[in-house]
Parts: C-alpha cells; sequence; structure tokens
C-alpha cells in the first residue's frame, strides 16, 4: 500500500492507510477512488454515499464477490463507523489488494462532516447504538 495513491492524503493507524472522509470525497470526485461500503444490505437502504463510483458488497459477501472489485482502482473501504471495514481491509490485503484505504469513521463521520448522501426516510433506522440498528418501519412486520 501507499500514499502515492491517494494523493499523499493518507494517515497511518491501526497498521492501514486511513482517509479522513472529506479527503476521502476529494479523492472519490477527482480521481476515481471507488467507495466499497461493506456495510449489510439492510443498513445501506437508509443512508447512502453520493459519490459517483460506489460498490455495496457486504462484509459477509465481501471474500466470493472480490472478483467485482478491480486491482487498479483506488478503493476505499467504508461502513458505518470503522469497525468492518477493518476486517474487510484484512481480507483484501491477504487477497493482494494493495490500492486501497480505509475511510476513517465511516458514513457515520462522512455525515458529520456535512459530505452528500441520498439518504431514503422509508429505510430509516432505529436503535439505541450502532450495534442494534435495525430498519424502523420493519419492526413490528
Amino acid at each position: 500500500m501507499s500514499e502515492e495513491n491517494f494523493s499523499g492524503k493518507c494517515f497511518l493507524s491501526g497498521g492501514f492507510l486511513n482517509l479522513t472522509p472529506r479527503d476521502a470525497y476529494f479523492e472519490a470526485i477527482n480521481c476515481e477512488a471507488v467507495i466499497v461500503d461493506v456495510r449489510e444490505i439492510y443498513l445501506t437502504g437508509y443512508k447512502r454515499f453520493k459519490v459517483p463510483l460506489t460498490a455495496y458488497i457486504p462484509l459477509s459477501s465481501l471474500e466470493v464477490r472480490l472478483d467485482e472489485l478491480p486491482f487498479d482502482v483506488p478503493l476505499i473501504i467504508a461502513d458505518s463507523a470503522g469497525l468492518r471495514s477493518h476486517e474487510a481491509m484484512i481480507l483484501m490485503i491477504e487477497k493482494g489488494y494493495k490500492n486501497i484505504a480505509n475511510l476513517a469513521g465511516g458514513i457515520v463521520e462522512w455525515e458529520r462532516d456535512g459530505l452528500p448522501l441520498e439518504t431514503d426516510f422509508k429505510e430509516q433506522l432505529d436503535g439505541s447504538c450502532m450495534c442494534q440498528l435495525r430498519p424502523r418501519n420493519k419492526l413490528n412486520k
């Protein structure tokens, strides 16, 4: 892995290259990096990254779907807050990916920084913490 793949904007944390949400947005818009969202499907309906290139591949199926991701394009691995993306980074490095960086703070920090999101209120989530989020409108069905 090299910071050169990401315009030198990365920082090292937890043994991985990381990007702040603002730097990740710059890379996605200007350098055609792909944001790879590894949140599970039920977590992606409510809020999604609004950038030109996003791949939604849940961590639970990432290993069998890795062939959908290119080796020659910068990939920014994202999730809700940075925990599952860490697991995805380990897997991808083991499988030979070098052109990858983690989105520090996930979509939570992305939203906090005021970066573009697509929101579908029919898919709004409920829960007292990130680990308990469930679709709000589907709880009683």
